[in-house]
């Protein structure tokens, strides 16, 4: 086996608008270029309004990748980033790698559960961009690390951060809500796995925390906006639940997203954070991971492992 040194590393995120001005083009993008209804564009620039006028996404994704090249030898490893639906585009980097003389690479997204609707989605635009620039790279895919060990510790630390913003002898009392992006409820007929995943990582964070059974559930968030079904509960429905069941204190642990952006910093803190308040519930969030450093390190972690045979190729 022949390897061109160095690997490339190429980490991907969603993308995100840069200003109010980007944002219909972006929503252009993710609509596969049909036209985004005037009703939706001022949602959703009402949205980005409240939080800023620009998503944070780039330059925590930025961090999040100078961090995780920082573990790796240069001469060995050289990183890129590529986000889907904005600047820079993954195909676009995969120009740029292939400029490099890049033939072997390491893909990872930055969301840590498979589907396919989003992950599946990401490799598609790898293969674009090699049939647009008519170049090679063999590819190795992580395609998730939902149950990776020092991800799941890193959210436990979320998850007693929480706790301890109440006075001990409360917190027996405090209940967390574990979410994540929603999908079409078509995955499940699919045998997507996708649901499942995110459930699973739940169940260990709640382990890895101590947490009992009835101290903590499920729900999704940030549902898109099309008529078909999409997974639930979406949290804005699911704290008024609670609510009736006596549950005045809650913890929010999206556990589909790593960064701080638009579906944490309106969906939680601003949209369910209001829902929480009409109902007299106190709605807690630690920070999501971003930089993280347990987090870093499990990111490296799996490009290790995943790259080992061209690192240290067997003599």
């Amino acid at each position: 086996m022949t390897v061109t040194y160095p690997v490339g590393v190429l980490m991907m995120a969603y993308g995100g608008p840069g200003s109010l001005d980007e944002l219909p083009g972006y929503l252009a993008d993710i609509r596969s270029g049909r036209p985004t209804p005037r009703a939706i564009l001022e949602e959703i620039t009402h949205n980005y309004q409240q939080i800023g006028g620009t998503s944070p996404l780039l330059e925590v994704t930025q961090q999040q990748v100078a961090a995780v090249a920082a573990r790796f030898d240069p001469g060995q490893v050289k990183f890129y980033l590529g986000m889907r639906h904005w600047s820079p585009w993954i195909e676009e980097t995969i120009r740029d790698m292939l400029d490099d003389g890049i033939t072997h690479a390491i893909s990872m997204v930055l969301a840590p559960h498979y589907s396919s609707l989003s992950i599946a989605k990401y490799q598609e635009r790898i293969r674009a961009g090699l049939e647009m620039y008519r170049g090679s790279i063999e590819f190795k895919h992580i395609a998730s690390y939902h149950d990776a060990p020092k991800y799941i510790q890193a959210l436990a630390n979320r998850v007693h951060d929480g706790l301890r913003r109440w006075p001990e002898h409360q917190r027996d009392k405090v209940h967390v809500v574990f979410s994540a992006h929603s999908l079409p409820v078509r995955i499940l007929e699919q045998g997507d796995p996708y649901d499942r995943q995110l459930r699973e990582t739940a169940r260990l964070v709640a382990e890895r925390s101590g947490l009992r059974e009835d101290q903590w559930s499920w729900s999704y968030q940030s549902a898109g906006r099309s008529p078909e079904p999409w997974l639930g509960p979406q949290i804005e429905e699911h704290i008024p639940e609670l609510a009736k069941q006596g549950i005045k204190d809650i913890i929010s642990i999206p556990v589909g997203f790593v960064s701080d952006h638009v579906e944490i910093l309106y969906d939680i803190d601003i949209k369910a954070q209001a829902v929480a308040r009409e109902l007299g519930v106190r709605l807690e969030r630690p920070p999501a991971l971003n930089t993280d450093p347990l987090f870093i390190e499990q990111l490296a972690d799996l490009i290790r492992e995943r790259a080992a045979t061209w690192l240290h190729p067997q003599e």
